[in-house]
């Protein structure tokens, strides 16, 4: 029986491109390349890649363009999502192939094997996320046109609390109750994959697989203490790691995420005649 090809799915979550003004090759535009050569590995290469929002610092049409041109020679589809940092408009006009129906940057992909719904939860002004009832009703109806179809869902801000307290969204923010609303009773979601915290998180949020991949712009701090504004204690907030990035394998019955950063990392062994012995042992021990 010939098994059935895997199909691999890139994301890439809060580049902030355009943070130094500066610098037509800022830091993060170097992070983020780092991250698309480390896609381009042999093994590694996706089908497509899903941007999952905070594309840019300030949502700006400059910074969109750079982001553009950046992602031009990676050699497969790229489906973007606005974050809190983003321009709805600035991002239609760089990424002319991502049509929608209304006023949100949410659309359906329908892959083999897999539907992606992708999710706008930006709302212009705020940190934080939001899912209003226009965008409930569309998830709904997306949802309940396809119910026997394994569904990826997208979005940028997590409807859950990775434990972050300056970033994390509240469970009772009236959104979340909307989007659980929303999903409820849907069975074929196979996994939610989220942004907007920069280190990541795997839970499970109403029965469903959900995480958060980390930024490639520099991460948050993890650090899980209570944290009051109006009290400084020194903590760090913002960390210098390696960019993070994701790539989901769907396998036709199940979704498979790695989670990992573009670090150096040199190779300890290699596929060569000293590790002959031990790769056909451990292959014969499989059916």
């Amino acid at each position: 029986m010939t098994a059935s090809p895997v199909l691999r799915i890139g994301q890439l979550t809060d580049l902030h491109i355009g943070f130094d003004r500066t610098s037509a090759r800022e830091a993060n535009l170097i992070r983020l390349e780092a991250a698309l050569a480390l896609l381009n590995e042999p093994g590694l290469q996706p089908d497509l890649i899903l941007l999952t929002g905070d594309l840019t610092e300030h949502g700006d049409g400059p910074s969109f363009d750079q982001l553009a041109a950046a992602l031009a020679g990676c050699g497969v589809p790229v489906w973007p999502i606005p974050g809190n940092h983003d321009s709805r408009a600035a991002l239609l006009h760089a990424f002319p192939h991502v049509v929608t129906t209304d006023d949100f940057v949410h659309y359906t992909l329908d892959l083999p094997g897999l539907r992606v719904l992708m999710l706008d939860t930006l709302d212009p002004g705020r940190h934080g996320g939001a899912f209003c009832d226009r965008r409930a009703r569309w998830l709904a109806e997306r949802l309940g046109e396809a119910p026997d179809t394994p569904t990826l869902i997208a979005m940028h801000h997590p409807p859950f609390a990775a434990g972050i307290a300056w970033m994390d969204t509240h469970p009772d923010e009236p959104w979340v109750a909307r989007f659980g609303a929303a999903i409820a009773g849907h069975g074929q979601i196979v996994g939610i994959v989220c942004g907007h915290v920069h280190q990541a998180t795997t839970t499970r949020w109403r029965g469903v697989p959900a995480l958060i991949a980390g930024s490639t712009a520099p991460a948050v701090a993890l650090d899980l203490r209570p944290i009051d504004a109006d009290a400084p204690d020194g903590r760090a907030l913002i960390a210098g790691t390696a960019p993070g990035l994701a790539l989901h394998c769907w396998d036709g019955t199940a979704l498979i995420s790695h989670l990992f950063t573009a670090s150096p990392a040199p190779a300890l062994a290699s596929h060569d005649g000293r590790m002959t012995a031990l790769l056909r042992a451990m292959a014969a021990e499989r059916p």
